[in-house]
């Protein structure tokens, strides 16, 4: 049986919806819950780990065959830890301010499942080109369920958006949504708007090839 070629456009768009790492995956629970409490954090945060990500990707496929599998998960953790030391410091000199503000959570992406689980089920075993478009995607995705997160809680918990206040003087902030609560409860509150959306699309294919059936 021949082997189905891989379609490079699907392995991008899988991760920013179809396999969106945070609202379908349900990955990387411990920055997406620790650092979204203002909407700065978390695209500073998303960002960081798509170029950790990506940098990753590329030298995990690039080097695939000459790696030994007895040595593969350890060799996978300093090739990561290397992108990390590196938009750590990148972070550090050019944002100081969101640095502090994320504070260990830089370093603890070496340890982020989203990346491990790229390596090992993807870029291992695919060429330079499809790792990167896959490592893009999943990073894009993971980027934008951050964003999304972070600005809702900054926006009901603080009446900001990246710092820039929408409400004026005499609006009452939820306070809870920028504590450790909020972002459970916003996080719950997304993954069910998402999944009803997916149900929503299914039940809708379903009804339209029942009546594909019964015009048949």
């Amino acid at each position: 049986m021949p082997k189905i070629k891989p379609d490079p456009y699907q392995e991008f768009i899988k991760g920013l919806w179809r396999q969106n790492p945070v609202f379908v995956q349900v990955l990387g629970m411990c920055p997406t819950l620790a650092v979204t409490n203002t909407a700065e954090n978390a695209l500073v945060m998303g960002g960081a780990t798509c170029f950790v990500l990506m940098g990753s990707s590329f030298f995990v496929s690039a080097l695939q065959r000459w790696i030994p599998e007895q040595v593969r998960m350890a060799t996978y953790v300093v090739i990561i830890a290397t992108f990390v030391t590196v938009i750590d410091y990148g972070l550090e000199a050019l944002l100081p301010k969101a640095h502090e503000a994320l504070g260990p959570f830089i370093a603890l992406i070496v340890v982020n499942c989203i990346i491990m689980a790229r390596q090992e089920a993807f870029a291992a075993h695919n060429p330079v080109r499809l790792a990167l478009l896959d490592a893009l995607g999943m990073g894009i995705g993971f980027l934008f369920a951050l964003t999304a997160l972070g600005s809702v809680r900054e926006i009901l918990g603080a009446g900001s958006l990246f710092g820039f206040s929408l409400f004026g003087p005499h609006f009452e902030p939820w306070v809870i949504m920028i504590l450790p609560p909020g972002g459970f409860l916003t996080l719950g509150l997304l993954l069910l708007f998402f999944s009803w959306l997916k149900e929503r699309k299914e039940r809708l294919v379903r009804r339209l090839d029942a009546m594909e059936a019964q015009a048949q």
